[in-house]
């Protein structure tokens, strides 16, 4: 048998790991607030799915430019809030979201996107509410979701 017939096992991947150890963190809780246990100064994320969440969120809520040395994180999302919404308007919306959730978190499956920007809301306001189910990839399994409003 030659060498480049023999299977090659990948050692760079790490293996998931489920959140069992209580003294371990993941990333930072939001919105900011100081913590008063032994994550260190900002409160912190337990699990990896909260962490998942919370980055989801603020990919959602992110303005394009906004985030320092990273002027492609984000959405934009506010420029739209003021469109006739139509089909059209909502399959862009939905293409963006899951282009940008595919690039800047590509452990993300998402299962089902909601978008609703409609007469519910009070005159004056222009809202969008979005909806994402999702799960992770080395987890699939498990079916989170997140909730996000863009506007006022």
């Amino acid at each position: 048998m030659r060498q480049t017939d023999m299977a090659i096992r990948d050692t760079t991947k790490k293996p998931y790991i489920a959140d069992r150890d209580d003294n371990i963190f993941i990333g930072i809780d939001y919105p900011f607030h100081k913590s008063n246990g032994p994550e260190g100064y900002f409160k912190s994320t337990e699990t990896t799915i909260t962490a998942v969440k919370n980055n989801i969120k603020m990919l959602l809520m992110t303005e394009k430019g906004e985030r320092i040395m990273q002027p492609t994180l984000g959405l934009g999302l506010r420029r739209f809030l003021f469109e006739q919404y139509t089909p059209d308007l909502k399959l862009t919306v939905q293409n963006e979201i899951t282009d940008m959730v595919n690039f800047w978190l590509p452990f993300v499956n998402i299962k089902d996107l909601q978008i609703n920007m409609g007469p519910d809301t009070d005159v004056g306001r222009n809202t969008m509410k979005i909806k994402i189910d999702f799960n992770i990839t080395r987890d699939p399994n498990t079916l989170e979701s997140v909730q996000v409003e863009i506007g006022e």
